[in-house]
């Protein structure tokens, strides 16, 4: 039960839902306003810019919460997100308005967000179980989605007529999270150097990145992910562009109450729709149901069945194949988004979590330029030649996995026997 998660979970997932409601609402449509205020090319440097100085900056964030603590990271990261915020909300007020201010303070908030990220993914770690990793990760992702979905539709509604508004809800989202982090909040992990005066910081993060990059099996659960969650960033990319080149535009009935023209960009609508209600209203049920079964048999079906799913969604233009495709795509993930990161949470070194997670959180990004990439591919290549694309993705992402699953198996064994033994 939620109740049951240690309060930094609660804490975590309810900040980070309020946080990520509001922003939905405000930063996917900052290249909207960017480009009028600036111009297409320069707006699309910056947010560029933003991604990679996140990424760097996610490294230094992840080697510094294994040497101070998580917490003390959490609250100088939202320390600076809170003055970002301010100094945004200002720049978007009826009385001043910056494009270049708010640009700036983007990349500030991009920095306080790589500062803390892996912090707080190692914090997540920290005070969870093997019992109740499972039930927390399912409740993240459903409190993630929900969050995405609220915000997408509100900020289309409210950010043209409403920005400054939005900006003040935000601000004050991060004060409160501030708040909760900095006194309510328990620090999880503490390390002391011996001599920290005397290290060099640039080495010893080297070093430490280094011991990172030599652990084969994180490297294969990190490529099995980039390689699997690539597969989904089509769904706005290539797939979108597809179906709005290649959908025949028809008429819908439902009943006798009203008839529309499905196109393409309406198919990719309903598509969307439908994997975002299943999310919302199936997560848990799906966690559930699946604690019957081994985390083995769960994790690789729901690979395949995530696999097939989209490899439909790259080629086929019927109705309701898109929409079974999409219907059983989101049931594979809901099967195998939980395990996977509990798997994540076994395999990574107790001494360096946030600096693993901070390397993770590379995959999220490979995957989305992949995603991106798919565009450029799909000009070239048939739509028979994605779908197979796909399946070739997901095929040596799950090859990839086993490779992370065999060696955890063997552990697991010995440590029953040892257990047995005792």
């Amino acid at each position: 039960m939620f109740r049951d998660l240690h309060p930094n979970i609660k804490i975590r997932i309810i900040t980070s839902f309020m946080t990520r409601a509001v922003g939905t609402m405000i930063f996917p449509f900052m290249a909207i306003y960017l480009s009028d205020k600036m111009g297409q090319a320069l707006a699309g440097i910056i947010l560029l810019i933003n991604v990679f100085v996140s990424i760097l900056v996610g490294f230094y964030g992840g080697y510094v919460a294994d040497r101070v603590g998580r917490k003390k990271v959490m609250v100088i990261g939202q320390l600076i997100t809170v003055a970002a915020f301010l100094f945004m909300t200002a720049a978007n007020s009826p009385w001043y308005d910056s494009a270049w201010v708010t640009s700036f303070m983007m990349l500030i908030q991009s920095i306080s967000s790589g500062l803390m990220n892996p912090a707080a993914e190692a914090m997540l770690i920290d005070v969870s179980t093997k019992e109740n990793r499972k039930f927390m990760y399912s409740i993240n992702y459903w409190a993630v989605n929900l969050s995405i979905a609220l915000g997408s539709i509100a900020g289309g509604f409210l950010f043209k007529s409403h920005r400054f508004e939005l900006f003040i809800a935000i601000t004050a989202v991060s004060i409160l999270t501030l708040y909760l982090v900095t006194y309510v909040m328990r620090e999880s992990y503490t390390k002391t150097a011996a001599n920290p005066e005397k290290i060099n910081v640039f080495r010893d993060m080297a070093n430490n990145y280094k011991t990172v990059m030599k652990d084969k099996v994180f490297l294969w659960f990190c490529l099995a992910s980039t390689l699997i969650v690539a597969i989904e960033f089509q769904t706005g990319n290539y797939i979108s562009v597809r179906l709005e080149d290649e959908f025949t535009s028809q008429m819908v009935s439902f009943g006798d109450w009203f008839t529309y023209q499905l196109d393409g960009l309406r198919m990719i609508s309903w598509i969307r729709t439908l994997n975002t209600v299943l999310v919302v209203a199936g997560t848990v049920l799906v966690t559930r149901w699946m604690r019957r079964y081994s985390d083995q048999k769960v994790i690789y079906t729901g690979f395949w069945m995530y696999t097939a799913g989209y490899a439909v969604l790259g080629y086929s233009n019927s109705v309701a194949l898109l929409l079974v495709s999409i219907f059983i795509a989101t049931i594979g993930e809901l099967m195998y988004v939980p395990v996977k990161q509990s798997i994540m949470a076994d395999i990574v070194n107790d001494d360096a979590r946030s600096s693993y997670m901070a390397v993770q959180g590379l995959t999220f990004q490979m995957a989305k330029i992949l995603g991106a990439a798919g565009i450029t591919i799909g000009s070239f290549v048939p739509s028979w030649g994605m779908a197979l694309a796909y399946l070739v993705s997901g095929m040596l992402g799950i090859y990839c996995f086993t490779k992370v699953t065999g060696p955890l198996n063997k552990t697991v064994k010995k440590e029953t026997k040892k257990a047995a033994a005792v």
